[in-house]
């Protein structure tokens, strides 16, 4: 991963929505008998998936569980929530992997490889230069905001050669759409959303330029976990993942279902990320390449100033909880 990497700071907009999975046994959240786990996501195939698929087989009931979940327009926000206690684990983009590098959480499993962000122009503007000095929306602390100054970096800009306009991932929708803004850090599927009204804008960046980027997206917890639970919890997300992985079409098919949206789109979105095993995923936890992949974006955080140091991985990566978790 190149010493380049993302600006991030946190969001305060959450969404209003709240979509229970599977009945509940008590209103107890993670804090009462440990039976049901309230658990956060973002709408679409990367932040759902494993959700619905845990749902579908009845992973959560095999361990004897329930799931309460909530979906949130971005990770940071699903931090806060974990922080304050109204969550008890959440999913977050790599944009967002500053806050368990802060210490504000803990990962304890990573997801896939996304490269679904983008950086968006209106048409006729055809480069990032072309953008210098007009109006950039992006949601501060996230994936979309990391695409941008992973983008304006690459050119030799800053962010101070735009000028960034912090915004939540639906009020760009809008903006962009309406011409009120020239640009836009963001990603899939919600861009498909821009492209319905702007079919013509321009995708002057995008994380798949980044041949030696590795981009982690995580399922995390709130710190000081409760590793009996966090193990469960985890054991469940790595069956499904393997569920997934084996089950392509059909974990499209699920999430699709779950997020009430149409199939081709969520096929779509699906195809921007790299799907890992469970086995892999031990692999290179032991090996030492997820703590890598951490340490790098920690890195590139302690250069946009997010971080004051990069603190080792182990410090919020529970990687042994990981690999107990595949064990059972």
């Amino acid at each position: 991963m190149r010493a380049t990497r993302r600006t991030l700071a946190l969001s305060l907009t959450v969404a209003l929505i709240s979509l229970p999975v599977a009945a509940c046994s008590d209103d107890s959240g993670g804090g009462g008998d440990g039976s049901t786990v309230r658990f956060g996501y973002i709408n679409d195939y990367n932040g759902a998936s494993l959700l619905a698929i845990a749902e579908k087989q009845g992973l959560w009931k095999e361990a004897g569980l329930d799931a309460e979940v909530s979906v949130f327009n971005n990770g940071p926000i699903q931090i806060q929530a974990l922080g304050a206690g109204d969550l008890d684990f959440g999913y977050i983009g790599p944009g967002a992997m500053w806050l368990p590098a802060s210490g504000k959480a803990d990962v304890v499993a990573v997801n896939t490889l996304g490269y679904a962000d983008r950086v968006i122009a209106q048409p006729g503007i055809t480069s990032l230069a072309d953008l210098k000095g007009k109006k950039v929306g992006v949601p501060e602390g996230t994936s979309g905001d990391m695409a941008l100054n992973l983008a304006l970096q690459e050119e030799g800009m800053s962010i101070d050669d735009v000028e960034k306009v912090p915004m939540d991932p639906a009020t760009i929708v809008s903006a962009f759409s309406s011409g009120q803004i020239d640009g836009a850090g963001l990603w899939y599927p919600m861009i498909d959303e821009i492209k319905a009204k702007v079919p013509d804008l321009e995708e002057v960046a995008s994380t798949r330029d980044f041949e030696d980027g590795y981009f982690p997206n995580a399922f995390v917890a709130g710190t000081g976990v409760d590793p009996e639970l966090t193990t469960k919890v985890v054991g469940v997300l790595q069956k499904a993942n393997d569920w997934r992985y084996e089950n392509p079409e059909e974990s499209v098919t699920d999430t699709a279902a779950m997020l009430k949206l149409d199939e081709e789109k969520v096929k779509a979105d699906a195809a921007n990320q790299e799907l890992l095993t469970t086995e892999d995923l031990v692999a290179k936890t032991e090996d030492g390449t997820v703590a890598g992949w951490l340490g790098d974006l920690a890195e590139f955080f302690v250069g946009t100033g997010q971080l004051d140091e990069a603190p080792d991985p182990a410090e919020y990566y529970r990687g042994d909880l990981y690999t107990k978790a595949s064990a059972k």
